[in-house]
């Protein structure tokens, strides 16, 4: 199965390499037009989306690439208007949240729980009932954050199935119709040092929605 990762090469290292340790193959790429050959879209970590692009200026927001939020939103509205399953991580996560209606706090005012300091932070996370996750995960779940920024409005058609119970953070959501998921953390790189938790799990799960 192809799945396309929409970001630049030099950053995508980890998607590519979680992608091929499932057994599939990943198409990196800034095109959207790509997305045709292939059977989803994973949606990576990456900078700052450009505030503008959900009605604000600039309070906090870095590292923003404008290119590429153009073009990471025009793949996922392909992939709305055909059905077409997504991932989104961190970065892909918040590009799903305002591409599809919803806000996010530039700078959030307990970032320091959940922003990259000389590695990932991790925190525990309390998972909805019934959700997709709870069926991975259960309850409870030690999760591994690097970010600063995160979703203030919920997008349209999304629910919030995660909470860091320290601050109320989003950690994950799912579309109520269509085969779109996303987590505010990195399955892809979590170190199994300091979580149980399997991030490959994510993966097969989302998978599993790409051949239906």
């Amino acid at each position: 199965m192809k799945i396309a990762i929409v970001g630049r090469k030099p950053d995508t290292v980890n998607y590519v390499r979680y992608v091929k340790s499932c057994g599939h193959t990943p198409v990196v790429t800034v095109d959207p037009q790509e997305l045709t050959r292939c059977q989803c879209m994973l949606l990576p970590g990456g900078g700052d989306i450009t505030p503008a692009f959900f009605g604000e200026k600039n309070h906090g927001s870095r590292n923003i690439d404008t290119e590429l939020d153009i073009l990471q939103l025009k793949s996922l509205e392909y992939c709305v208007e055909n059905r077409m399953p997504v991932l989104g991580i961190c970065k892909g996560l918040q590009v799903i949240n305002v591409g599809l209606g919803g806000s996010l706090c530039q700078d959030m005012p307990t970032a320091y729980i959940h922003r990259y300091e000389n590695g990932d932070q991790y925190h525990d996370s309390i998972i909805q009932k019934d959700s997709w996750l709870f069926r991975l995960y259960g309850r409870d779940a030690k999760i591994n954050s690097a970010h600063h920024q995160s979703i203030r409005t919920l997008g349209d058609g999304l629910t919030a199935v995660q909470h860091c119970p320290l601050d109320g953070c989003i950690e994950a959501v799912a579309h109520a119709e269509l085969p779109i998921l996303g987590v505010q953390w990195h399955p892809e790189r979590l170190d199994p040092s300091h979580t149980t938790v399997e991030g490959k799990k994510v993966m097969d799960y989302f998978l599993s929605l790409c051949q239906r």
